[in-house]
């Protein structure tokens, strides 16, 4: 499975992803540290990365955790990663989580990426809710929901504890399946 955006793609994450996640994680080192901690920590050097990699390819055909890779056309370097995770197969529910390169921010690829994988989820997953859960602060992710149509639901009270840091309130969007 592979969807194109243009000069980028969209593919599940594969085997051999590790050495380009790493210099993903590693380049994007502050962009993560706050809100992808674990994805961070788990992906500092190339063995860690492989140990990752094997990891969520697991959860990917175990359908316990679906985790893309948005990369170039041309030179297949990862420049963000779109997780489908917290699924409630009975709910019919996942939660997106997302994180773009810092050379990439801004050009709406994350929009496009979250808008193709809600409807491959819908449609392919058989997921009837999807969830963004994101601080106030974070203006880039909130604009992924909003351009999405996801719908603002509440505020969750300290819903995510950064670390070294307090727990934050996060605001809770969601996206339904449009039955016909």
């Amino acid at each position: 499975m592979q969807l194109n955006l243009g000069a980028y793609y969209i593919s599940p994450i594969h085997p051999k992803d590790g050495w380009s996640i790493c210099n993903f994680a590693v380049a994007n080192e502050d962009r993560l540290k706050r809100y992808f901690p674990k994805t961070l920590e788990q992906n500092l050097t190339p063995d860690l990365s492989k140990i990752f990699v094997e990891k969520k390819v697991k959860r990917f055909d175990s359908k316990e955790e679906f985790l893309f890779t948005l990369k170039q056309n041309e030179s297949h370097k990862i420049i963000g990663l779109v997780y489908i995770k917290a699924l409630d197969w009975g709910k019919k529910r996942g939660e997106f989580a997302y994180c773009i390169d810092y050379n990439f921010e801004g050009k709406g690829l994350t929009t496009e990426a979250v808008k193709l994988l809600s409807d491959y989820a819908f449609e392919n997953l058989g997921i009837e809710t999807l969830q963004i859960i994101s601080h106030k602060k974070n203006i880039g992710s909130l604009k992924v929901a909003e351009n999405n149509n996801f719908t603002w639901i509440k505020t969750l009270k300290n819903e995510f504890t950064p670390p070294g840091e307090a727990p934050l309130n996060m605001e809770l969007y969601e996206l339904y399946k449009e039955i016909e």
